[in-house]
């Protein structure tokens, strides 16, 4: 399946996705930037609260790639106990990477939600959203800091993912949708006709939209 654009892509997921459209208390989390766009037109259709769900990776010094945690939206930090066997790093070192990392969330925080307080995920059934998954790193790190504010179920959804990182969601997330898992997987642009970057004008101007829209139950406002 190839996709138009991240607006196709989402429509196309909504669909997927409709056993929880009209749901009570239904949150759709995008990881940002890319995510904003698809998980826009899904929340849409599905009638559902939008908002995002920010992760920073905390990568093992002179290893950069290698995540040893990760932290996310809601003070939440998760670490990698299997990398940390193997590469020791010490508690001050993970801290000066963290507070690095909670700087730039909170920047980017600010510049996506301006000042409006995160929405309440305990009870609730959450979707999380992006553009495409690759190794399933960043996801599979949101899911785990998503775990720890105690929803009642998680939902990794995404147009485009290898098999393997789906199988690998799977042992943590309640339900992974997907819409295509293409073999060999090379890159998520691929997928896409349309893949320009998004920007972060384009994150606030969607997640603003979606807010002035919504009460703050995740409901519909009602016109006077």
């Amino acid at each position: 399946m190839i996709f138009r654009d991240r607006t196709h892509a989402g429509r196309e997921l909504a669909i997927k996705l409709k056993h929880y459209a009209n749901q009570p208390g239904v949150l759709v989390l995008a990881l940002p930037r890319g995510g904003v766009v698809v998980a826009s037109e899904a929340a849409r259709a599905l009638n559902a609260q939008l908002d995002v769900f920010l992760v920073r990776k905390l990568g093992v010094p002179g290893q950069w790639e290698l995540a040893l945690g990760a932290i996310a939206s809601g003070g939440i930090r998760v670490l990698n106990e299997e990398v940390l066997q193997v590469l020791p790093v010490s508690d001050e070192v993970i801290e000066n990477i963290a507070a690095a990392e909670q700087r730039e969330l909170e920047r980017r925080e600010q510049a996506y939600r301006g000042g409006r307080p995160a929405p309440e995920v305990r009870g609730r059934t959450v979707i999380l959203v992006d553009d495409g998954i690759a190794t399933g790193s960043t996801m599979l790190a949101a899911v785990r800091a998503l775990r720890q504010q105690q929803p009642e179920r998680v939902v990794v959804a995404t147009p485009v993912a290898p098999a393997s990182a789906c199988e690998e969601l799977a042992l943590e997330a309640d339900e992974v949708v997907c819409l295509a898992c293409p073999e060999p997987f090379y890159a998520i642009s691929q997928w896409y006709e349309d893949f320009a970057q998004t920007s972060d004008d384009e994150v606030r101007e969607l997640l603003e939209r979606a807010s002035s829209t919504r009460g703050s139950g995740g409901r519909p406002t009602q016109a006077a």
